[in-house]
């Protein structure tokens, strides 16, 4: 468990109700991105193969990892490096912020994967990942820069470029968020996030430039709506402050271990 530096109680509950958990406590909170930056870092030094990760507000299925386990041996042959889980919000239905994106391959081939329960995927969010050690030291760590959101869309995206990710679809968590929210109905200072890290992203070595350009678009439908949402007058600097950000500065790619092949 990684304690992103919290003061309400969480390092003595630990202590107390799980004393056989290994905690990780941050001396700062260094955010979603820095907490699965330290996280999977120690996961890689402690030597596994595989690292589970996900929100402290998610809940997986009891077969989920089991499932996702199986999904490896069943997928030998086209070593992934990514395996994601079926993310439902409380009434079961998809949560909006944690499906993944379809992997453009051709159709025939996606179909025969689809019909088998794991389409490929081209990116993933951080709530019931699998994700290979060899491939986190080949294609680096989440840039705790990023602070909180797009660190996964940017990280498994920099990673799936290259290597193979799947969604297994019987394998099921829950993702207990108080809304069924989107990114455009993102608190202001956390679109200010949104912004900023989508165009750092775009920038990064992730995705090809076809890629960038869909990015940008749903970048671009989710600031609209958040306008809407918000009105001009309180939307905008936050857009515009966001903006400045992703464009005149720049997450440590090489601190992280990104590599731009």
């Amino acid at each position: 468990v990684v304690d992103n530096a919290s003061t309400d109680g969480t390092g003595e509950m630990l202590k107390e109700e799980f004393p056989e958990v290994e905690v990780l406590r941050l001396p700062e909170n260094r955010g979603g991105a820095g907490g699965f930056h330290e996280g999977m870092r120690r996961g890689c030094e402690a030597g596994y193969d595989w690292i589970w990760v996900m929100d402290d507000d998610l809940i997986p299925k009891p077969s989920a990892l089991e499932r996702l386990i199986q999904a490896i041996h069943n997928l030998e042959s086209e070593r992934p490096a990514i395996l994601a889980s079926r993310v439902v919000w409380k009434d079961g239905s998809l949560h909006p912020m944690n499906t993944p994106w379809p992997k453009l391959i051709p159709f025939s081939e996606y179909l025969r994967f689809r019909s088998q329960g794991i389409p490929p995927i081209r990116f993933a969010a951080y709530t019931s990942l699998l994700v290979a050690t060899w491939a986190l030291k080949l294609y680096g760590y989440p840039c705790p820069e990023f602070f909180i959101r797009a660190d996964d869309l940017e990280h498994t995206g920099r990673i799936l470029r290259y290597e193979k990710g799947f969604w297994v679809l019987n394998s099921v968590a829950i993702h207990k968020t108080p809304t069924k929210y989107t990114s455009a109905s993102a608190h202001p200072e956390r679109f200010f996030y949104e912004v900023r890290n989508r165009i750092w992203t775009v920038r990064g070595p992730a995705y090809r430039p076809l890629e960038k350009g869909l990015l940008l678009l749903n970048l671009a439908g989710s600031t609209l709506e958040y306008l809407w949402r918000t009105g001009w007058s309180k939307g905008w600097p936050i857009i515009k402050k966001g903006i400045k950000a992703g464009l005149t500065s720049s997450p440590d790619w090489k601190g992280c271990g990104a590599q731009v092949r």
